[in-house]
């Protein structure tokens, strides 16, 4: 137990210096928008699946819950070969990952509730230029990041530049070189990437909070019921 608690405070202590003093940007979630969450799952598969998985997801899972045929995932969205009952495997072996990277890329089935949507929205877009990493580039919000820039080509290259204020210094991304992507087009699809990140952390989401609203007017009936019962059985009693 002791050894569980240490773990979890140090855990904590290196989520909290990875962001440390930057402001995070708001992403724009909406479960409810299919078309969004389909574009995401395009994203994932085409720039994220090479190196990580979502295991706890299958693909007949999202045809199911964005309400489209199967055939649709599987031409549009699945990798070529992979099943509609195949979990979101990366195809990266282990011995290849801890070669290329120092490490296995982790699974992201739940790092959009590990981490917050707006830290993963933020982290994908603060890739900075930086030679003395091994990629070539670090990151504003997770320093020293050991993984390198996946939308390098969409969103083109970033500089950091420090600022002044009188409140102290601080560093500021800006453009280097353009990407394939204007800004705009970019923003959007790393807000369908996280969208649905956000979506496989927990794809009853939407489901468990319709359910609560009914189980909140249950217990609101139940208490007037109660309240009024208690009258009843003690008006009598002085």
């Amino acid at each position: 137990m002791k050894n569980f608690l240490t773990l979890s405070l140090l855990l904590l202590s290196l989520t909290a210096n990875a962001s440390e003093g930057v402001k995070l940007n708001d992403a724009d979630i909406d479960l409810g928008d299919k078309i969004s969450l389909l574009r995401g799952a395009k994203h994932f598969v085409t720039h994220c699946l090479g190196c990580h998985s979502i295991k706890h997801m299958r693909y007949l899972r999202i045809a199911k819950d964005m309400e489209v045929d199967e055939k649709v995932i599987l031409n549009d969205i699945a990798p070529l070969g992979a099943g509609i009952y195949d979990p979101i495997h990366s195809a990266m072996n282990k011995h290849d990952a801890e070669k290329w990277f120092g490490t296995q890329p982790p699974d992201l089935s739940l790092i959009a509730r590990s981490r917050g949507q707006d830290w993963l929205y933020s982290y994908l877009k603060s890739y900075y230029i930086d030679p003395k990493r091994p990629f070539g580039v670090n990151n504003l919000v997770f320093q020293d990041t050991a993984m390198p820039n996946p939308f390098w080509e969409l969103q083109g290259e970033q500089h950091a530049v420090p600022r002044k204020t009188i409140y102290g210094e601080y560093i500021e991304l800006a453009q280097h070189e353009p990407g394939t992507l204007t800004e705009k087009e970019f923003d959007i699809m790393v807000n369908d990437l996280v969208n649905f990140l956000v979506y496989v952390g927990e794809p009853v989401q939407l489901e468990r909070q319709q359910m609560g609203k009914y189980v909140l007017f249950f217990l609101l009936v139940f208490f007037v019921i109660g309240y009024l019962l208690k009258k009843e059985y003690w008006k009598d009693v002085h």
